[in-house]
């Protein structure tokens, strides 16, 4: 759970920007915008080795794979005063 593993940080309301981010950039990726599906439908999950990852459920799964998407690569970054991401559909 994403608020779950942004509460056991110091730094969880940066965490939590990172993955909102990366939400945007999933958006951006599948070429739509706000509102065309909603936020819970993407999840940052970690792999075992800790590298980001996204798993969608509901209208952004639907949406990738109209689209042919197979998979994604993610990066997520944030400092004190701003969060960044890039997702790239594959």
């Amino acid at each position: 759970d994403e608020r779950a593993y942004a509460g056991r940080a110091h730094d969880g309301t940066h965490r939590l920007a990172g993955r909102f981010a990366a939400k945007e950039a999933v958006m951006k990726a599948l070429g739509v915008g706000l509102g065309a599906f909603a936020f819970h439908d993407v999840e940052v999950v970690r792999a075992e080795s800790g590298a980001p990852s996204l798993a969608l459920r509901g209208r952004a799964a639907s949406l990738a794979a109209a689209r042919g998407v197979a998979g994604w690569r993610i990066s997520i970054t944030h400092t004190e005063q701003t969060a960044q991401a890039v997702a790239v559909a594959l």
